[in-house]
């Protein structure tokens, strides 16, 4: 309601003050409206007085039955906005307002309310955005014609505001229409004249996502934030802010993931500033993982590389992926933690986690027994060759040669335990 409080629709007071000056004879000026006679006149000045808007209502439609034609028909229209504005009777307001405009096409104070009850109204017919954006664009082309309602030292202001609002009337029209990049222009346009609206900021959020490209999607939670945000003058009520507060996290945590500090870090950058930075992009949850992913590939490359066997083993053709294209095959070194060993001294094979030092995963079968007991818990490295795979339980084993794992300690084995023959000694007789 800024708008339409900055260029003074005629209120009931003015109408009042306007009826007090008006004297019952007719005017002596050739050029001035004149009552047809005193009862019209009376009929006029019962409804400036009338404070009971559905009262008025009736008032100004007896007028009007009585005398149709009328030299005070811009001064009856004014009274009919009034009430309907009073009854927040959008559909005639803005069929007073249009009327209005058939006396004087380039009325500034008449295309700023018609602008914003066009979007108040939610009328989304083709009929009423086709008029709502000829308003606009007239306003455009009008903004030099200063109405003689307004003073000069409030112009300047005022004009910005008519410029800003017809901007934003063409991108709400445009947003109807799913046109997203003349919604985004022209939405872009009203935020560059007057930064502070809340509303445009969260129709801007909602066209920007509706592109779907990251550097859009990126730009729509800038504009949510600034919205939910943003308390000065134009901003969303504290309920709207709270609401649409609730509706960023979720989006941005589903854009890029659970992280409080980077949303509350948007909220600060959102806050400050009423536009993105230059190149502002957030990241994604899959960007990010292919981040983390690519940093553990640096970092565990052994790892890296058995999760990836692993995701091929385990997912749909697992035994078939096994079969086609590991079995037989020298496989690059990699890391394991020893779980069991079989048997326990002099090993002939080991069993080994790889993801998980407590699952096992592998089993290395030796191309000789080891020399003594190895040491459980140790993480080993080993080059080997894939010769069975087993999906459940998983597990792959490895033929390896002793001399090609590195890393494990074998304690030294004890005295060999007598052997027994199966064969029992016999006591000497006498």
């Amino acid at each position: 309601m800024v708008a339409v409080a900055v260029l003074g629709l005629v209120s009931l007071s003015q109408t009042r003050q306007a009826a007090a000056q008006q004297p019952a004879a007719q005017s002596t000026d050739p050029k001035a409206p004149k009552w047809k006679d005193q009862a019209e006149y009376d009929m006029y000045s019962a409804v400036v007085k009338e404070t009971d808007p559905k009262k008025k209502l009736a008032l100004i439609n007896a007028w009007k039955e009585k005398y149709p034609q009328t030299e005070f028909r811009s001064a009856r229209l004014q009274l009919y906005l009034n009430a309907y504005q009073q009854l927040n009777d959008v559909p005639n307001l803005l069929a007073t307002l249009n009327e209005m405009l058939t006396l004087d096409p380039k009325d500034l104070t008449v295309m700023s309310p018609y602008m914003y009850y066009a979007m108040a109204s939610n009328d989304v017919t083709p009929a009423a955005l086709d008029n709502a954006t000829k308003v606009a664009n007239s306003a455009l082309a009008n903004l030099e014609n200063k109405p003689a309602s307004i003073k000069d030292e409030q112009w300047p202001q005022a004009k910005k505001q008519i410029e800003s609002l017809a901007y934003k009337t063409l991108g709400w029209v445009a947003m109807q229409q799913k046109k997203t990049d003349e919604a985004e222009k022209n939405f872009t346009k009203s935020l560059e004249i007057d930064p502070n609206q809340g509303e445009v900021d969260y129709w801007l959020g909602n066209t920007l996502r509706a592109e779907k490209t990251p550097e859009k999607i990126s730009q729509a939670l800038f504009y949510y934030a600034r919205a939910a945000t943003y308390d000065g003058q134009g901003s969303l009520t504290p309920q709207g802010r709270a609401q649409l507060d609730d509706y960023l996290r979720k989006a941005y945590n589903s854009y890029h993931g659970q992280d409080d500090a980077g949303l509350n870090e948007l909220k600060t950058l959102a806050k400050s500033q009423p536009a993105p930075p230059p190149n502002f992009k957030i990241k994604t949850a899959n960007e990010i993982a292919i981040e983390k992913e690519e940093e553990f590939k640096k970092t565990n490359p052994q790892l890296a590389l058995w999760m990836g066997v692993k995701k091929m083993l385990t997912a749909d053709g697992g035994t078939q992926y096994f079969e086609s294209q590991m079995k037989g095959a020298a496989v690059p070194a990699l890391k394991g933690t020893v779980i069991s060993a079989k048997p326990a001294v002099r090993s002939k094979e080991l069993v080994l986690g790889l993801a998980d030092k407590n699952t096992p995963e592998v089993t290395l079968k030796l191309d000789k027994p080891l020399t003594g007991k190895p040491e459980i818990g140790e993480e080993i490295e080993f080059e080997g060759v894939p010769t069975a795979f087993t999906p459940d339980p998983f597990m792959v084993t490895f033929d390896v040669e002793t001399s090609k794992i590195k890393g494990l300690t074998v304690k030294p084995a004890g005295p060999a335990a007598p052997r027994k023959t199966g064969v029992g000694t016999k006591k000497k007789k006498g």
